[in-house]
């Protein structure tokens, strides 16, 4: 059985105030956390006391700072908490665990059927054991599931309304589900959204605080970040950028589903998005004219994203092949002439830089954001 809450989960809002801006920090001194707040140097400084006192911060490397003494930096514990994120696309289950310190302790895809939700769970959970094992964590240190995957949301419940190959996994309520099959609490967000919290903590949002992220999978999708905050709507389904599409424009979106319908219409025999990421070749007859294909929809997402949201940059994420992503932002952008000779701004556009499953570390973050972060 393991605990729904951690004994010592509960932190005050100043609290979490001094966890997110060290988090954001990495490595910080004492004196350096009272500017980033609204409270008194004292009241830091009986905050970080507490913190180090309960398990959740601890004293890195010495920082030189001036003339005066070195100082120890202040981190987070890596071990202090953990948390297991679990993202499902159309073609493999993935599963990780993260400690505190944000970082991925353990990742694995699984490679079964998932067309049989109730066989993929129960195995989930025992593969999630034996890791949990093996990487010597305590169950009592897990604080929550955060479980992502392709589709939108509906109903009050949200329930998933995922792609054709995940029917098994839509229209159900998958939260409770997981809640009853591993007694934790659990967060649910759709892929999209958990890839941009995955890239607001660990890529692009270190740097830029508002940004959107583009996520190219099996379909096509988006997340927000605003002011460091995902952003998920009324309904759950902010950043459903598909939606901007006719029906006619629909196969030319810049989904990964349908480039793998040109690719064997060429006789290039790919069959799932995780094996084009691993094997895609540039040069493969068939992948020009798709990208010159999806030009337009997908500078049309960018201005939207621009239109509406105004961020200082928009990161192309999921499961873009890292060469393919290069080639989509090489795409030439929509050309809107100046007014009065003076342009708006354009965001920067990125590529994600990080190495794992993006929308599996967002959903693993999502308990920790929940429960310890500002």
């Amino acid at each position: 059985m393991w605990p729904i809450l951690h004994d010592n989960a509960s932190v005050t809002v100043n609290e979490r105030l001094v966890l997110d801006i060290v988090r954001r920090n990495r490595h910080i001194m004492r004196s350096a956390v009272s500017p980033q707040t609204n409270l008194t140097q004292p009241s830091v400084h009986r905050i970080i006391d507490n913190l180090l006192e309960r398990g959740l911060l601890q004293l890195g490397e010495s920082i030189v700072h001036g003339r005066g003494k070195p100082s120890p930096a202040l981190e987070l514990a890596p071990s202090a908490r953990y948390s297991i994120g679990i993202s499902v696309n159309t073609d493999a289950l993935t599963f990780c665990l993260c400690n505190f310190s944000c970082q991925v302790v353990y990742e694995e895809t699984l490679d079964i059927p998932l067309d049989d939700r109730t066989r993929a769970l129960f195995m989930l959970k025992d593969q999630a054991r034996k890791a949990l094992q093996r990487c010597a964590i305590p169950t009592s240190a897990v604080v929550g599931i955060g479980f992502a995957m392709a589709g939108y949301l509906v109903e009050e419940k949200r329930l998933f309304n995922a792609p054709e190959p995940l029917r098994d996994w839509s229209l159900v309520d998958i939260k409770s589900e997981l809640e009853t099959l591993f007694d934790l609490e659990v967060w649910t967000e759709n892929n999209a959204t958990t890839g941009a919290i995955g890239e607001s903590v660990l890529g692009a949002g270190l740097q830029y605080p508002t940004f959107g992220y583009l996520s190219f999978n099996y379909g096509f999708g988006a997340g927000l970040i605003l002011n460091g905050q995902s952003f998920a709507g009324s309904f759950g389904n902010a950043g459903e950028i598909s939606r901007i599409y006719t029906r006619q424009e629909f196969s030319s979106r810049p989904a990964l589903g349908e480039l793998l319908k040109r690719l064997n219409a060429q006789g290039i025999d790919i069959q799932r998005v995780s094996a084009l990421r691993k094997q895609f070749n540039p040069q493969w007859p068939g992948v020009s004219d798709w990208v010159e294909e999806v030009r337009p929809c997908l500078n049309r997402a960018i201005d939207a994203l621009r239109a509406v949201v105004d961020p200082a940059a928009i990161v192309f994420g999921g499961e873009l092949p890292t060469a393919l992503g290069e080639m989509l932002l090489n795409v030439p952008p929509t050309q809107q002439p100046p007014r009065y000779g003076h342009a708006a701004r354009y965001p920067r556009l990125l590529l994600s830089q990080i190495q794992h499953d993006p929308a599996v570390i967002g959903a693993a973050l999502m308990p920790l954001k929940a429960r310890y972060f500002a």
